[in-house]
């Protein structure tokens, strides 16, 4: 029997019902529910690099901050879910987000988007800004930029990146040191995942 490759896994909306029905309560639930169908809306017709839906990575991320940092906070998983929304959709904007999620779910969002066309043109500088942006952020912003980089990193074996070397590189020197330093166990949970799953292209 085939195991499924990481990057074609995803987690299904009836999982994470079943996850959050018995620790949320329902108003709570049907906002996450809400995240999630936004998110597939928006990514649905988008693939990455590597042949996988774009949305198994949005599901992904909000995974690994539920199952593998057992966070059921309404706001994380929400921007969890819609941390790329902003720069996939023409339609959906900050205020959209602040009316359907609230504020902070909005805050989050905008600050985990980046300006794809001049990222294009200057990715590096487009990168430190916005690592420079995460150092005065919300520790949630942190979280989840490091939660998609560590789902990034676990599927850079399957051509996400085109230089995959290079982007475990910039995210450990520029990344990982927002987490080294702080009293958030998550927070260095996930800088201790990223270099584990780093070493793997220096071994």
């Amino acid at each position: 029997m085939s195991t499924v490759p990481y990057n074609m896994t995803f987690l299904s909306r009836t999982e994470l019902v079943a996850a959050l029905k018995h620790r949320i309560n329902p108003v709570e639930l049907t906002k996450v529910e809400s995240a999630y169908e936004l998110a597939e809306n928006v990514h649905a017709p988008l693939d990455r690099k590597d042949g996988s839906p774009w949305f198994y990575h949005i599901t992904r991320v909000c995974g690994i901050v539920l199952n593998e940092l057992d966070i059921y906070d309404t706001d994380s998983l929400c921007a969890a879910l819609l941390h790329d929304v902003l720069e996939d959709s023409d339609t959906v904007s900050k205020n959209v987000l602040e009316y359907n999620f609230g504020s902070y779910v909005a805050y989050i969002v905008e600050t985990l988007t980046k300006d794809l066309s001049r990222q294009r043109e200057l990715p590096d500088v487009v990168d430190r800004e916005h690592v420079e942006q995460l150092r005065h952020a919300s520790q949630d912003c942190v979280l989840i930029r490091l939660a998609a980089r560590l789902d990034n990193f676990r599927c850079l074996e399957f051509n996400l990146k085109r230089n995959p070397i290079k982007y475990v590189n910039d995210t450990i020197e520029r990344y990982t040191p927002l987490a080294r330093n702080s009293n958030d166990a998550n927070l260095r949970y996930l800088a201790d995942q990223l270099q584990k799953e780093g070493s793997k292209f220096f071994s």
